[in-house]
Formats: C-alpha cells, structure tokens, sequence
C-alpha cells in the first residue's frame, strides 16, 4: 500500500471518530399544555358535533350546567360535559325513552362520533 492511501485511511478514520464525540441528541419538544377551558371548549363542540353527526335535534344547550339535551325519534338524549376537581373533562351520553336497543345503538354512535371528533 502506498504511503498517501494509508495516510488518508488514517485521516479518515480519525475524522470519523473525532466526529462520533460531537453527536448531541436533540433536546426533547415539549408540547404546550392546553388550559382547562379550551379542553372543556373542544368537548363541547366534540359532543355538539357528535349530536349533529347522528341526528340528535339539540333542543337545549346550557354551558354553565354542562348539558346538552336534545331528541331523536322518541329517544331522549342527554349529553354532559363535566369538568373535574383534577383538572379533566368527562362527557357523558345518556340516551333513554325509545326501545333498549335502539337507545343503546344511539348512545354508542353518540360516543364513537365524539370519539371521532376528538381524534381518538
């Protein structure tokens, strides 16, 4: 082997390692924290979409209590968007007043459509 092609193989691989030493992993993105009330914002409309998606007539909207109360057929639906003392959102479907399962069909659509609007 001639003299230049074994010192650039030397050079080479003293680069390569010299620059193993100055990897640095990037630092982690921490995402930013939503506030409570925009939490509890994306519910509400989560649960209104949902309403809307499955054909719930909405006939009353109380922000301050956290219902949603509306019908579909003679089923009566009640949508609560709670906030608790941790800090977290729970909604809840309550639908009742037309046969078992055709009230059970309607509140497990209602959850899956505020699933769906929820990204989850």
């Amino acid at each position: 082997m001639n003299p230049f092609r074994i010192a650039a193989l030397l050079l080479a691989a003293t680069a390569g390692l010299a620059l193993q030493g100055c990897y640095t992993a990037p630092a982690p993105v921490v995402a930013p924290q939503r506030s409570v009330s925009e939490r509890f914002e994306q519910s509400w409309q989560a649960a209104r979409g949902a309403a809307a998606d499955r054909g719930v007539r909405v006939t009353t909207e109380d922000r301050g209590s956290g219902t949603i109360r509306g019908d579909k057929g003679s089923s009566a639906v009640a949508i609560t968007v709670i906030t608790q003392a941790d800090a977290t959102i729970q909604v809840g479907f309550s639908v009742t007043g037309g046969d078992s399962y055709q009230d059970n069909t309607l509140k497990k659509e209602l959850t899956q459509a505020y699933q769906r609007r929820m990204g989850r």
